[in-house]
């Protein structure tokens, strides 16, 4: 059939009846057809339908137009055929029972998978695993901060070229590379707990008042197990190539595979996985630090979690993690290029991409010489430019907040660091991945445009800024703190811990264990307390015998004691708005990610249907230099202004803070939040004003769309036969 040249792949007719229209449609047909999903075609397209005028009119109508008619549909052709769909197997073995894997929801349910186990490693494992790496390897913790931002920083170096030349590619082979190298990458990172030997308990320091402990020197040492900072980059070097396909390649194939008003539901559902992964790594982690980390030789020691030289069996969930991440290779590269229906779906698909001056050609993006220009294509783009902006101020104070809401949580309320992280952590991840799910479900039920998701995406920004504002309803006034905020019963200066009642104790400053007096007032150790003798056994640990402590009259010894006058933990603090808190930041963080999905599905629509995927690989690069790398980096330094007790050392250095100034911290938090909640509005503001959609989709549903694409080629056909005749 002359009609069907350029159609390579044979198995791809009968899956589209469309095409079997278009290869006998009039010429005017093939010509509105090729004009809308084409909007540059405009000006020439007056030309194209005069050409048949003229030097033939003696000849029958359908004659002279069907040079045009081939030439016409050629590229429409080749651009079709590129939807290679296949059964589900490898090579010539399909077997008959992972054809029902070969579906959208089949392709999800792995997606999601692999978006959990990199949640898991990456934001979960690798971030409950810092503090026992630090001490097991003797890093400081701006090497262990490096480690942190490895990741991000081999997402940025490698996302632009994976989505460029990923775009024209085999996605579903890209994503068995991506769960490859997440594999590989927990594997590395692993590496050096069977290789840096039995971990070497020191001795047991004492926290009471010990008045012949010998005061320590400034000695500054380096040790070998340090070495093994770069293993632990490279593991996450790894970990961040493997998830730039995840989210760029893989986004892009579940936007290809499913109707245009099923795509937010399916990518919110991935993306609501991925938040979900943090959560159990968390979980599993914290569960895993409670054996301990030499349990694979056969090690056991008496040392119990209570004792500070306690490690944790950190690497078993890596483990786990890579054993699981290999297992998802083979259902990935069994997927073909394009599931079936794909390019029935997307012959069915209407553009809404903003009118821009960018080249629509359809062999446009296959060369590196054309990534430049694709690049500046999409930069020239102001729509996506500003969702682009907006999504990175939102991700610098998501950021912000994962990393030190159980910080402000632990602070504000005085509760224990544990506690606070758990807290932090029932609030965020519940919170965003319902967000994210709702607002894909929401664009996918009412079958939004690319300007409604943007206006979606504004009013739900709108409403988290409007209860950003909980911060100042939070803030708690400081308990009494012992040399910070109230004196050592009249003796002693504010801001120096050392008073006459503790000074031949020869207490440490990096040594912070707080204690709760019975007078109410807190201590930062049980040394600066001047207790000489605990009960270690009884739960909290207690502590007597403390000479900075004013003991009241109506204290009566017991036989086991002469007094507890000090219980280990913070003091019970008097603030009771921690429940409302928890409560109304869960709807802010809820709001803040329905938005995510909604921007995510914008930017897809926004940009022409070849540059999808460099689209979202600038997006996740800018994120990050923009947002995910600089957020923590904001929020760290801005909660340390607030800090009014420092861990120096004796050489000087200046370590942790230990006590922050509750107020202050409020006031700071709601300033970041307000700020970036404003800019996220601004850009999303803008491209909303921006867009400009093509006229084939301008205010058509997907109900109507194929009835008024009818329409003008039945009155594109009258309009021709009344000029012949």
């Amino acid at each position: 059939m002359k009609s069907a040249k350029g159609i390579e792949n044979l198995a791809f007719v009968p899956s589209s009846p469309d095409i079997l229209r278009r290869s006998s449609a009039s010429p005017s047909q093939i010509e509105v057809s090729a004009f809308s999903s084409d909007p540059q075609r405009e000006n020439s397209q007056p030309q194209e339908l005069q050409k048949p005028q003229g030097p033939q009119k003696s000849m029958e109508p359908p004659l002279p137009s069907a040079p045009p008619n081939a030439s016409e549909e050629q590229p429409r052709s080749l651009s079709l055929s590129e939807f290679e769909e296949g059964p589900c197997g490898w090579r010539n073995l399909h077997p008959q029972c992972l054809q029902r894997c070969n579906t959208p929801q089949g392709f999800l349910l792995h997606y999601c998978l692999l978006a959990v186990t990199q949640g898991m490693v990456v934001n979960g494992l690798v971030n409950i695993s810092i503090s026992t790496i630090e001490k097991r390897y003797e890093m400081k913790s701006s090497l262990t901060g490096l480690i942190s931002s490895s990741y991000d920083i081999s997402f940025c170096l490698l996302s632009l070229f994976v989505s460029f030349f990923g775009e024209r590619g085999h996605k579903p082979r890209w994503l068995a590379f991506s769960a490859f190298m997440i594999g590989l990458g927990a594997l590395v990172f692993s590496l050096p707990q069977f290789f840096s030997g039995e971990y070497q308990l020191g001795s047991l320091f004492e926290d009471t008042c010990i008045t012949t402990r010998n005061s320590t020197s400034c000695t500054s040492s380096t040790s070998s197990l340090s070495n093994y900072l770069y293993v632990f980059i490279l593991g996450q070097l790894l970990l961040g190539a493997g998830g730039t396909p995840l989210y760029t390649l893989g986004t892009a194939f579940l936007d290809d595979s499913v109707p245009t008003h099923k795509s937010s539901l399916y990518i919110g559902t991935g993306y609501a996985m991925s938040i979900l992964g943090p959560a159990i790594g968390y979980v599993l982690g914290g569960q895993l630090l409670t054996m301990y980390i030499d349990v694979a030789m056969g090690e056991s020691t008496d040392v119990t979690e209570d004792d500070p030289r306690w490690l944790g069996a950190w690497w078993i969930g890596f483990i786990l993690s890579w054993i699981f991440a290999w297992s998802l290779i083979i259902p990935f590269s069994c997927f073909p290029k394009h599931l079936p229906g794909t390019a029935e779906i997307q012959a069915g698909k209407t553009s809404q991409a903003h009118q821009s001056n960018s080249n629509t050609d359809e062999k446009f993006g296959k060369s590196i010489k054309d990534f430049p220009a694709a690049l500046k294509n999409l930069m020239k783009n102001g729509v996506f430019m500003c969702l682009v902006l907006s999504t990175s101020s939102e991700a610098l104070i998501s950021t912000g907040f994962a990393t030190f809401l159980p910080k402000f949580i632990e602070n504000q309320f005085g509760l224990t660091s544990s506690f606070a992280a758990t807290l932090g952590g029932a609030v965020l991840i519940p919170g965003a991945a319902l967000g994210q799910i709702l607002g894909g479900v929401l664009v996918s039920k009412f079958k939004m445009t690319c300007k409604n998701t943007m206006k979606f995406a504004l009013f739900t920004s709108g409403v988290a800024l409007m209860l950003s504002f909980v911060f100042i309803y939070a803030k708690c006034e400081n308990e009494p703190f012992a040399g910070v905020s109230e004196s050592y019963n009249g003796t002693g200066e504010l801001g120096n811990l050392v008073a006459s009642c503790n000074t031949n104790c020869n207490c440490l400053r990096s040594y912070y264990y707080p204690v709760c007096g019975e007078d109410g007032v807190q201590y930062f150790s049980p040394c600066f307390a001047g207790c000489s003798d605990s009960v270690s056994h009884r739960k909290p640990k207690v502590y007597y015998n403390c000479s900075c402590i004013e003991r009241k009259t109506e204290i009566t010894s017991t036989a086991e004691s002469f007094g507890s006058e000090a219980k280990a933990g913070k003091c019970e603090t008097h603030c009771a708005n921690l429940p409302i808190f928890l409560c109304i930041f869960f709807i802010v963080i809820m709001f803040t990610f329905m938005a995510g999905t909604p921007i995510t599905v914008s930017i897809l629509r926004c940009v022409n249907h070849s540059q999808r995927s460099l689209a979202l690989g600038i997006q996740f690069t800018l994120l990050r230099l923009l947002g995910t790398i600089p957020g923590p980096i904001i929020f760290g330094i801005t909660i340390d202004s607030t800090c009014i007790l420092w861990d120096i050392n004796d050489c000087g250095i200046k370590g942790a803070c230990w006590i922050y100034n509750n107020i202050k911290m409020a006031h700071m938090l709601v300033t970041i939040s307000v700020t970036c909640k404003v800019i996220t509005i601004f850009f999303n503001g803008f491209a909303i004003f921006l867009y400009k959609p093509p006229l084939s989709a301008t205010d058509v549903s997907f109900h109507n769309q194929n009835a008024v694409v009818t329409n003008v080629l039945a009155e594109q056909d009258l309009n021709k036969v009344g000029k012949e005749g």
